[in-house]
């Protein structure tokens, strides 16, 4: 660990003198207006959570937690300042800056609104039209509505355009997410911009519900800056509720394969002092033991032949249980937020297979637990206006076990698998997956990543950013002897990213533009403890390993607006990933092998895009958006692709693949009448082609100009809602909903024969989601798979069928 102190000692001294130094350079910024205020209820009680903006202008803020708001930098001018928010009905007011250096002080009180999904639409697409015409090639996922039903974020995110979840089975299974051909670790994953890696295996986007969640913002290619990570494929950036005042809500949803999801949140704040507590928990069981079968589910019988059947898993059940505590201060004279958190979570998995479905597993598992302490704090104004300061840092203790000690060969009824002399079929090497392990891997790792912005006026603005993990690994297996049990190897590993940005907005907000550089630094390190017999003599010796590398990235994002409906979009960056500890040093759990000799992966990644819209016309909405895309990449970073699906021992290490590159589109469609109906269409499509034509010796590559096995390459995703008001009781609603996927087949392997591509996918699920009038209490049933269809994903590992899910969602709100 002291390795990882001396970084961090070395880290934050960086960063101090990095603020110290953007203080003194920046020096005074501009004056203007500001417009503050506080808004209330029709009971005088603050309102959070209020979108504030400036029509036809930037200018955008939320009401905290005490109701209060501010816009700064409000230049002379008249302007109409907007008001929405969900439940509430919209207000506007006229406002005249006739001077600078005034403060304008203006209070509201909102009216609550008999349409409550009017106020979620407004809401929802001011968030988004900000994030969304800022020029990256970027999504907003909402997940108001899909809080009350029975799905998961990853759910949520496999609907949206461009986007591929892949899972290796049911819920609990590793999760991988392709973004317009980038897959694996090119796709990082944050919680409110800190990378979810912090908090380890046992917490994972699907441990946080849809109902946690304020929105999701998916970047495809190019990373802002503020992502201070080697993001080379895309981000997926997870953006948590801030909580309201006094908010309790819990859910718990049941159904098919025994599968239990629920969750608790609460926040209480105290308005007199900032004092805010939040907290959530989640626990989630499936035993999944849903039904496979097809060309890629056969039992291998006595005399060799295949025995296609239609078989449950019988491995596979998943447990998780966690929860997060935060204790601080949120508005307060010295802090927008101070918060001192803890992070517990635990899981225990068990292994059906290893890479393909072919050689069922009975008795391999794994378990891991995470206790993660963290400090958050953010700062507007601090010192000087307009220069903002944020600061995430963690340290954690993340301990691993993988089980495999079970000697027997299974067939997919779990049952023992007979030779031709009746007897049960020993594993070649003593149990599921190679020899007899009892492995215990713990890490220790640290993060922070600190920001610092400076406004120098509306229209300019300087961000520069520094983010270091570091993570020390050991392992052992009690499977071994006694004597080599004494001795430990370690793994070790630290990568650090600065970044810098300049961004600006000008003509009145039609021009929007990013420019930014990355500098990305990595070392690694390993040690094995090896026993060498020499002359009758048992020494240990030590087989050390050690390498650094460096590298820099840049890239440049604009957006400009020609008419009110139509904005172009364009981005591109020379991105930059360097290899992750799981590719360098392995992953037992995941059936990964190390390679300490895997390089960074390096694209240059360019998007051309369009928003087009919003068209009303009456009741009805359209808009259009569109994307084409290129990633050319080097050193492409991909699990090895074995065509041996039969062999006894599925582990598989990651490799560079050399020179590929993917060219594409993806598009989308939306289109809403008034209130109560919405319907949303999208597809992508790329050709991700080994680009790599000649091997060393000078010979043609036999895979040259092949399509990159493994990664479905097009996608079709529709949703279709409709929300029928006043069923039952006066003020409810009910909600009907159905979304159809399509998914084109795709070969697992270089090799391009039938038996090794997936058949193509067609998925259709239906929904109900019922609101009684109070708002606090909702019901919704879900069928997913509807027609049973086979579903594949990674190696054609088959996912679940039909399968029916019933959820009760609870709130209260604005106790005291």
């Amino acid at each position: 660990m002291s390795r990882s102190l001396f970084f961090l000692r070395r880290q934050f001294w960086m960063v101090s003198l990095l603020f110290m130094g953007s203080i003194a350079a920046f020096g005074q910024s501009l004056q203007a207006a500001t417009i503050k205020g506080k808004i209330i209820d029709s009971g005088s009680n603050p309102v959070p959570g209020v979108i504030v903006r400036i029509k036809d202008s930037s200018f955008t803020t939320i009401s905290s937690l005490d109701g209060s708001y501010e816009i700064k930098n409000v230049p002379k001018g008249n302007f109409e300042l907007l008001l929405s928010s969900m439940g509430y009905e919209n207000q506007s007011k006229n406002v005249n800056i006739d001077r600078e250096e005034i403060i304008l002080k203006l209070d509201f009180s909102l009216i609550e609104s008999t349409t409550d999904l009017e106020g979620v639409v407004v809401e929802g697409q001011s968030v988004k039209t900000e994030i969304e015409t800022a020029g990256f090639a970027v999504e907003v996922v909402e997940t108001k509505q899909a809080a009350l039903q029975s799905i998961q974020t990853n759910d949520l995110l496999n609907r949206t355009a461009g986007i591929r979840v892949r899972q290796n089975g049911g819920i609990g299974s590793r999760v991988d997410y392709n973004l317009n051909g980038m897959s694996g670790n090119s796709v990082k994953i944050f919680i409110d911009g800190l990378s979810i890696s912090t908090y380890g295996s046992s917490f994972s986007l699907n441990s946080i519900p849809p109902a946690l969640i304020d929105r999701i913002e998916v970047y495809k290619g190019v990373i802002p800056a503020h992502l201070a990570d080697d993001a080379l494929g895309g981000a997926i950036n997870v953006i948590l509720k801030k909580g309201v005042v006094n908010n309790l809500s819990a859910s718990v949803s049941y159904g098919s394969f025994n599968t239990l999801q629920s969750n608790l949140n609460a926040a209480y704040r105290d308005e007199k002092t900032g004092f805010t507590t939040k907290v959530s928990a989640f626990y989630n069981y499936s035993d999944n033991d849903y039904e496979v079968w097809g060309k890629f589910v056969r039992n291998i019988l006595a005399n060799g032949r295949y025995d296609y059947v239609r078989a449950k898993r019988f491995n596979d059940a998943y447990r998780s249980v966690g929860g997060k505590l935060d204790i601080g201060y949120t508005n307060v004279k010295w802090a927008d937020q101070f918060f001192i958190s803890y992070t517990g979570s635990d899981d225990y998995n068990e292994i059906q297979h290893g890479t393909y479905m072919s050689i069922p597993y009975k008795g391999r598992f794994g378990t891991s637990q995470s206790h993660v302490f963290g400090l958050t704090y953010l700062k507007e104004d601090l010192g000087i206006k307009g220069f903002d300061v944020n600061f995430n840092g963690s340290l954690s203790k993340r301990s691993e076990v993988v089980s495999d000690t079970v000697k027997w060969n299974y067939n997919w009824f779990g049952e023992k698998s007979l030779g031709l002399d009746g007897e049960p079929i020993l594993r070649p090497g003593g149990a599921q997956q190679g020899a007899p392990t009892l492995n215990h891997i713990d890490r220790n790792v640290a993060t922070f990543r600190a920001g610092a912005s400076y406004e120098i006026n509306p229209n300019h603005r300087l961000f520069l950013g520094q983010s270091f993990y570091s993570i020390d690994r050991t392992q052992q297996d009690f499977m071994k002897s006694a004597v080599e049990r004494e001795f430990i190897g370690t793994r070790d590993l630290q990568k650090s990213i600065t970044s810098l940005s300049y961004e600006l907005d000008m003509f009145q907000s039609k021009l929007k533009g990013s420019v930014f550089g990355k500098r990305y630094s990595q070392g690694i390190a390993k040690m094995d403890p090896l026993l060498v017999e020499e002359n009758g003599t048992t020494t240990r010796v030590e087989d050390r390993t050690n390498s650094s590398r460096s590298t820099s990235g840049y890239g440049a994002a604009f957006s400009y607006r020609i008419f009110r409906p139509l904005t172009l979009l364009a981005s591109a960056e020379k991105a930059v990933r360097m290899p992750s500890e799981g590719e360098i040093f392995g992953s037992p759990g995941d059936n990964i092998v190390e390679n300490l000799g895997i390089r960074p992966e390096i694209s240059n990644n360019l998007n051309l895009g369009f928003i087009l819209g919003d068209f009303e016309y009456q009741a009805h909405t359209f808009s259009f958006s569109g994307t084409g895309f290129i990633r050319d990449t080097k050193d492409k970073i991909i699990q090895q692709i074995n065509p041996r699906i039969n062999d006894a021992v599925q582990t598989n290490p990651f490799e560079n693949l050399g020179k590929t590159k993917s060219i594409g589109f993806e598009g989308q469609v939306k289109y809403a009448y008034g209130n109560s109906f919405r319907a949303i269409v999208n597809v992508s499509k790329f050709n991700s082609q080994f680009n790599t034509k000649l091997d060393p010796n000078g010979n043609v590559f036999a895979n040259y100009g092949q399509q990159i096995p493994n990664e479905p390459f097009f996608t079709i995703n529709s949703s279709l809602d409709y929300t029928f008001r006043d069923v039952v009781k006066h003020g409810s609603l009910l909600r009907l909903s159905h979304y159809f996927g399509f998914v084109d087949r795709f070969y697992t392997t270089w090799l391009e024969i039938e038996d090794f591509r997936t058949p193509r996918q067609y998925i259709n699920d239906i929904g109900a989601t019922y609101t009684f009038p109070d708002r606090r209490m909702a019901v919704s049933v879900d069928l997913r798979n509807v027609f049973d269809k086979q579903v594949y994903d990674n190696f054609a590992v088959q996912k679940p069928g039909r399968a029916l899910y019933v959820k009760f969602n609870y709130t209260i709100g604005d106790f005291k």
